[in-house]
């Protein structure tokens, strides 16, 4: 049986990068000086069996490429610093791809990679989720718990999302804003809660409600929610982290390239030095591993 190594893997000519969050994976296929992107729905052991990944990575495929001809596979997503999660996704993965090698690192470990490349940083998610943590130019050194989107992930679509139904259905939205929700949603007080405690992905659920948040920028209680968000995660866990004074910080999500405008006042706020801001981790990534072979 061949032993590859770290550096083998890097050899390889025929490659996929997956970046996947918990409401999409996005896949580029690279063939030499070729790449094709693919999207599908996000591969999150949490909330999929192996089954249901493998399905899901072979419809997306279906067609695009032959599996076989695959010699590797950088998969970088959510959840995965849970070895049980791991091998769920190496599973799923050699249900499609059985001739490839796999390297699987969490969702941070793109970031960092993307934004930072082999320069120590701060590298912090805001999307459906978030993270955050110190990487010392080669991997992450100190991470804030990730308590997912019933416990944590401050700032993120989920907990954003999480206050404007909150607003809602408490009713704090003044006239204007109930309107404009009645208006965007044909949703009431059952369908909102049978939607987050009996049907599947309630995190993205949660996380659609951003749309509403983004479309609404200027009216005072739409910029209190974003600002109060945002700042829980500042305060919950660039507050905590000493490097958070001494290098760049970086970010990359929906949510923080949204509202990138308020992760720079409040940076400006905390005296912190904010780096890269980015939609996805897709093209740093790229950059990475095409230096690395």
């Amino acid at each position: 049986m061949a032993i590859f190594t770290h550096k083998t893997l890097y050899m390889r000519k025929n490659y996929i990068i997956a970046d996947s969050g918990a409401t999409k994976c996005q896949w580029t296929l690279i063939m030499g000086k070729e790449k094709k992107s693919i999207t599908t729905i996000g591969i999150s052991p949490y909330f999929l069996s192996v089954d249901e990944m493998a399905n899901t990575i072979q419809k997306g495929f279906q067609k695009k490429v032959d599996p076989k001809i695959i010699d590797a596979i950088y998969f970088y997503g959510t959840g995965l610093s849970n070895p049980t999660n791991v091998i769920a996704i190496k599973k799923a993965l050699k249900k499609v791809f059985n001739n490839a090698t796999l390297e699987i690192q969490t969702d941070l470990v793109a970031v960092a990679r993307a934004t930072c490349q082999d320069q120590k940083g701060v590298a912090c998610i805001l999307g459906t989720g978030s993270n955050t943590g110190f990487y010392n130019g080669k991997k992450i050194i100190k991470n804030s718990p990730g308590l997912g989107y019933v416990l944590g992930d401050e700032g993120s679509g989920a907990y954003l999302g999480k206050k404007v139904l909150q607003y809602y259905l408490y009713k704090t939205f003044d006239e204007e804003l109930m309107h404009a929700f009645e208006t965007k949603y044909a949703l009431n007080k059952d369908l909102i809660l049978d939607a987050i405690y009996k049907q599947p992905l309630p995190n993205r659920f949660l996380a659609s409600f951003t749309i509403f948040l983004s479309e609404q920028r200027g009216h005072y209680m739409i910029e209190n929610i974003i600002e109060d968000g945002i700042n829980d995660f500042f305060f919950t866990h660039l507050n905590k982290l000493n490097e958070s004074w001494l290098y760049p910080i970086h970010f990359a999500g929906s949510i923080a390239y949204v509202f990138r405008d308020i992760i720079k006042q409040l940076a400006h706020t905390y005296e912190l030095e904010i780096g890269k801001i980015v939609k996805s981790p897709m093209e740093g990534l790229i950059e990475f591993h095409k230096k690395e072979k």
